[in-house]
């Protein structure tokens, strides 16, 4: 298992159709890659006792979308799909324990683009070449 520091995280409430996100502001945090076979990771948020009963509302989804920084705040965000395992009281503030697995947003990136340029006529050799130019 590898960890690494929280440094950010948001919510990403997909239930809307312009994909609302709530910056969640962090005490502390933990993200671990536990390396097993369904490539699932725990993050856990350590936050203010105030955001208690957004998250027991929240644990009522079957799948939370996050979007969090790990290490450095200058890194790029990745984004989870998890459940919500465990809301903690710890003195005057909680936690938070999510298990879930990361998204590949560099592939959907790349499909993206290959899509568009489809949707913009090339073919063959034609899209492989302006695919080359735009990767």
């Amino acid at each position: 298992m590898k960890t690494f520091q929280l440094c950010s995280m948001k919510i990403i409430d997909n239930d809307h159709r312009d994909m609302l996100q709530q910056d969640i502001p962090l005490l502390d945090g933990l993200i671990i890659n536990r390396e097993d076979e369904q490539n699932q990771w725990v993050v856990e948020a350590y936050l203010d006792q105030s955001y208690r009963e957004f998250f027991q509302n929240l644990r009522q989804k079957q799948e939370v979308l996050l979007q969090v920084k790990i290490t450095k705040e200058s890194n790029r965000p990745a984004t989870f799909i998890t459940s919500i395992i465990g809301i903690n009281e710890i003195g005057k503030q909680m936690n938070v324990l999510f298990r879930g697995t990361i998204v590949d947003q560099q592939k959907e990136m790349i499909e993206e683009r290959l899509r568009a340029l489809i949707k913009q006529g090339y073919q063959g050799q034609s899209l492989l070449k302006k695919f080359k130019e735009k990767v």
